[in-house]
């Protein structure tokens, strides 16, 4: 499937500053001191006009507040509708590192074990898996470890999005498929970027409670963060609209098939996104609202020594020139390209998104304003 899903080599008003900030989890004293411009609105309105992209979006975080927040553009070609503060995008991938926390919630609350083999999380499977993956654990799963193919054979899409069965069965059904495809390697043995790993991951979410995975997404993750803006699939007509070869996209098939929702298939707006950008960097020192501190920083600890992949994050220790501890993601379901970068100890993040994909060369233009404002971040 070309990793459509997530492409790793994978939206100016101060009263909504002012919510934003107030729903947010509290920062240190320091950051209420003035940070400098980095221009986005400027930077943003730049690549729009000399891209093929109808419209991106972009925020700044600094010392756990948001500084910047820029939008430019239009919701679709050929329309005469300009992105709108509160518009929804649709994140791809970036919406990996929210299946974790799902999942790592439900650990906390002992209905979940992270060190639990699949044979024992869906049982129901286990005599049709591959023996190699009778002992992969969720940590597995989530961080790329499991050996799993990347995806299952491209037809899949085709075939879910006829299919009348509800999503758990669904889910069942591809991760059947999945688990008898032979190994890509040994567990633990690499890293192995796997959108149908993270599938699996809450599909034993959804059979260890008896909720479907978009529920648990609400219950555990959306309503706890105030995220009220949050769905899942693709967008509609008064909201920006992906785009392939140029021209929107709209109906199911705007985006991936629904099954595949743990992997890739969460919309929501930038001050949203960046409700829960700001949670996972405050979580680590203790500000967090849905985990314990040592839960985030396991989150956000390659899965192995000298793996490049965290549960839902890649992790890495420099970016655009700048040394430090980053992670990172894309998401992509070809039609949208999106990108986040936290860092994490100084809680500082980008967040940039666009209503195109690569085929218009979006996510060119996604990385240019985000390692510009790295950059400019630079201490």
């Amino acid at each position: 499937m070309n990793h459509r899903i997530c492409t790793i080599a994978l939206a100016a008003c101060a009263a909504s500053f002012t919510a934003l900030a107030a729903d947010a989890p509290q920062p240190p004293a320091s950051a209420a001191q003035a940070a400098p411009t980095v221009s986005l609105q400027a930077r943003l309105t730049a690549s729009v006009n000399g891209s093929k992209v109808p419209a991106m979006g972009a925020v700044l975080i600094r010392q756990g507040q948001v500084t910047e927040l820029a939008i430019a553009g239009l919701r679709a070609k050929g329309s005469a509708e300009a992105v709108q503060r509160g518009d929804v995008w649709h994140l791809g991938s970036n919406g990996k590192a929210m299946t974790a926390t799902m999942v790592a919630r439900l650990v906390e609350k002992g209905m979940l074990s992270w060190d639990a083999p699949l044979s024992q999380l869906l049982p129901e499977l286990a005599a049709d898996m591959q023996a190699a993956y009778r002992d992969v654990t969720l940590r597995d799963l989530l961080a790329h470890q499991a050996g799993l193919q990347a995806d299952i054979d491209e037809s899949w899409m085709a075939v879910f999005y006829k299919d009348k069965r509800s999503l758990h069965e669904q889910r069942l059904a591809f991760a059947r498929i999945a688990l008898a495809q032979a190994p890509a390697f040994a567990r633990g043995a690499g890293d192995g970027y796997s959108n149908s790993g993270v599938l699996i991951a809450g599909l034993a979410a959804e059979r260890a409670t008896g909720l479907p995975y978009e529920a648990l997404m609400q219950r555990e993750v959306f309503e706890p963060l105030g995220l009220r803006s949050a769905g899942f699939g693709a967008t509609h007509r008064g909201q920006p609209l992906g785009h392939k070869a140029g021209e929107p996209v709209e109906g199911v098939e705007a985006d991936n098939p629904a099954v595949i929702a743990p992997a890739g298939g969460i919309t929501l707006s930038l001050e949203d996104w960046a409700r829960f950008a700001i949670d996972q960097m405050a979580g680590e020192q203790g500000r967090g609202k849905l985990l314990k501190p040592e839960t985030y920083r396991l989150l956000h600890q390659p899965a192995r020594e000298g793996g490049k992949f965290a549960l839902g994050w890649r992790v890495q220790g420099s970016m655009a020139g700048v040394n430090a501890r980053h992670l990172a993601h894309t998401g992509s379901n070809g039609a949208w390209f999106a990108l986040i970068v936290l860092k994490p100890d100084s809680e500082d993040a980008v967040l940039v998104t666009s209503n195109a994909g690569e085929d218009v060369e979006a996510d060119k233009a996604v990385r240019a304003v985000a390692v510009a404002a790295l950059k400019a971040m630079a201490p």
